[in-house]
């Protein structure tokens, strides 16, 4: 196919683009956070656009009407809610005197999960659309004078092509739990090493002693109560921080209504009292797990642990799913079971100089990323460092 057959679009909002339509470019790997339900609520709900410093500025690729690759972008004011740090970057462009933001950031808002960036449909050349993707948006970022484009968490097979076109990749560590074909939590504790096995016990009694139970909520059964107290809890992890959550009640209540398939409520309370929540996501498609959001209304030592981590772990044995996701960052979450995984970002930086800068950076970093999960690994909470999967 020869380049006069695409149209490239930028589209202002995903009400441009059916549900049908967009969703009908994810593969099964590409994550519930793709879905046209997830990213049209974040926009109806103003998560992103208006003055939140996310410009809604997707790409989308036709060949004559049909929609046959798209990319999720955003042109971003500031580098908040990416999980990818680059706000020292920023410091050093306008130190130059050049200006860092806006930038293109091909993202999940607030989500800090890797899957497909460069969306295609099935029927294509998944080669073609992804240099018609990318090349679309390096001109983005030219034509408009803007400093960078940024691509977080995109699937191991995408970023050769974004390589391919100038970007380069830098890496993060994240903590995956991996479900080793466990019968029950019991046998989960037997995996790990005494210590952490005599750890993980101590925390969860502290959490029984203090007469909690929980209460799990399939998407499908939970009502506007259970949403509207979930949303107390979350905010109130902001609260505490003295932040804002990126997040309204206006979305939880209608991802609730739109993708009841993909949530699992988790509730802690004492006696009929509700005092905690957390949030997974679910998809069972690639049988995953997502820990994505939690909060409490008092303290309660290690609740968070328990609520956030060890009840999800349990719900992922019950239901024999494979890996659960407990977000970005967090070493804590090694001593419960958890191990490192590296996961990588792409980056183009139109300068030239600040660019060889940039790329001197993240070869040392990565030197440094590389040292440090070694390390990490020599501190596997795991009997064996042999994962099953």
């Amino acid at each position: 196919m020869s380049d006069e057959h695409f149209r490239l679009e930028i589209i202002e909002s995903l009400s441009e683009i059916s549900a049908a339509d967009w969703n009908a470019l994810l593969t099964p790997d590409a994550s519930p956070f793709l879905k046209h339900e997830f990213l049209s609520t974040l926009e109806e709900t103003i998560c992103v656009g208006r003055n939140t410093g996310w410009q809604v500025a997707h790409l989308a690729l036709y060949r004559s009407e049909q929609l046959i690759g798209a990319m999720p972008l955003y042109l971003k004011q500031h580098s908040y809610g990416e999980f990818v740090f680059d706000w020292s970057w920023a410091q050093a462009y306008e130190q130059q005197g050049m200006q860092y933001y806006p930038k293109a950031l091909c993202a999940i808002p607030f989500t800090p999960v890797q899957g497909s960036r460069i969306l295609f449909s099935p029927t294509e050349d998944v080669a073609q659309i992804q240099r018609q993707l990318i090349a679309g948006l390096k001109t983005l970022v030219v034509q408009n004078h803007l400093s960078s484009a940024h691509i977080l968490f995109p699937l191991g097979e995408q970023t050769k092509a974004m390589v391919d076109q100038g970007f380069m990749l830098r890496d993060s560590v994240q903590f995956h739990w991996h479900n080793q074909n466990f019968i029950n939590f019991e046998q989960f504790l037997a995996a790990l090493t005494m210590k952490r096995r005599k750890n993980i016990r101590q925390e969860r009694d502290k959490v029984s002693r203090e007469g909690i139970s929980f209460r799990h909520v399939p998407g499908q059964l939970a009502n506007d109560e259970d949403w509207a107290f979930f949303y107390r809890c979350y905010e109130n992890t902001y609260i505490e921080h003295h932040s804002s959550p990126y997040l309204n009640q206006d979305f939880f209540r209608l991802i609730g209504k739109r993708m009841p398939e993909n949530l699992h409520l988790i509730l802690a309370q004492r006696g009929d009292l509700p005092i905690a929540a957390s949030l997974l996501f679910v998809d069972r498609t690639i049988s995953k797990a997502y820990g994505r959001y939690w909060g409490a209304l008092e303290h309660v030592p290690c609740l968070h642990f328990e609520t956030a981590y060890y009840q999800a772990i349990e719900y992922c044995i019950d239901q024999r799913i494979e890996t659960f996701e407990g977000g970005a960052q967090g070493e804590h979450k090694m001593a419960r079971g958890f191990l490192p995984t590296t996961i990588q970002s792409a980056h183009y930086i139109a300068d030239p100089q600040f660019s060889k800068a940039v790329k001197h950076f993240l070869e040392r970093e990565q030197r440094g990323i590389g040292a440090y999960v070694n390390e990490l690994e020599e501190h596997s909470p795991l009997k064996s460092s042999k994962v099953q999967i």
